[in-house]
């Protein structure tokens, strides 16, 4: 079941250093949000606090609220570890365990969160997560061969197959595509387009076109200067953000005047 996310007020530190500030939206479930903004203006940040990985950082915290349909993410009960279970991450460089073999690669994820299945089962998940991932095809015939022998964006595939093999509700993306080639890149776009009739999807990208292709809804992030925290200044349906932001920054940054 796709999630629906309400951020409120979410200010994002590391240690005394407020890198993000002030960021309120609802992710819709079912549905792309793009992030985009220029370097530094705290995107990837705001990304990892989804799921909680920003926590991973020594002395890094957040205030605000991020509640899941009605689970509040950072309430004191809740367990870090089941948060990154329901949110998935695809990371820019596709980071596939080179040790492993494919099918190893895409059995980790469940292995890890103690899913004891038959030998069967698992053959099943790890054939309809390829699926999910439009890596089948690929790859069915070399299902023992190292995930570190595929091209670049059929590792990326194979991160995504990891990612939706444990059935999150939300997969988190950053900038998956900004080491790839314009096929791989395409195919990427095209599974964003498929995955979201079942998961609530959030993109951080520096590709404005992919951003307008992709997302049904887009955020804009910024800072007022080095040392100032990142904050939205605005998020909108895709087609208002490319056609007539409210806020001229917005329009700045999409028209190339800054960047």
């Amino acid at each position: 079941m796709a999630k629906r996310i309400e951020v409120k007020d979410l200010d994002i530190y590391y240690d005394k250093f407020l890198a993000v500030q002030g960021v309120s939206m609802t992710i819709q479930p079912r549905s792309v949000t793009a992030l985009i903004g220029p370097s530094g203006c705290g995107k990837s940040t705001f990304l990892r606090t989804l799921n909680r990985m920003h926590e991973l950082v020594p002395n890094a915290r957040v205030e605000g609220s991020i509640v899941m349909d009605d689970d509040d993410l950072y309430a004191p009960s809740v367990d870090p570890v089941n948060v990154r279970r329901q949110i998935g991450m695809v990371f820019q460089r596709a980071n596939p365990f080179p040790t492993m073999s494919i099918y190893d690669n895409v059995a980790a994820g469940l292995k890890l969160n103690n899913r004891r299945l038959k030998k069967s089962e698992m053959d099943d998940l790890v054939e309809r997560s390829l699926k999910s991932a439009n890596l089948w095809e690929e790859v069915k015939d070399r299902l023992q061969k190292p995930g570190s022998g595929l091209s670049g964006g059929q590792q990326q595939r194979l991160c995504i197959a990891r990612a939706v093999a444990v059935q999150p509700e939300v997969l988190l993306m950053d900038e998956p595509c900004s080491a790839l080639d314009p096929i791989s890149t395409q195919a990427i776009e095209d599974l964003m387009l498929e995955l979201k009739a079942n998961y609530t999807i959030v993109i951080v990208t520096h590709n404005m076109q992919q951003a307008a292709r992709v997302s049904d809804t887009t955020g804009f992030f910024n800072l007022q200067g080095v040392g100032k925290p990142g904050e939205l200044v605005e998020i909108d349906e895709t087609t208002k953000i490319f056609s007539t932001p409210s806020q001229k920054a917005t329009e700045d940054y999409i028209s190339g005047r800054f960047g």
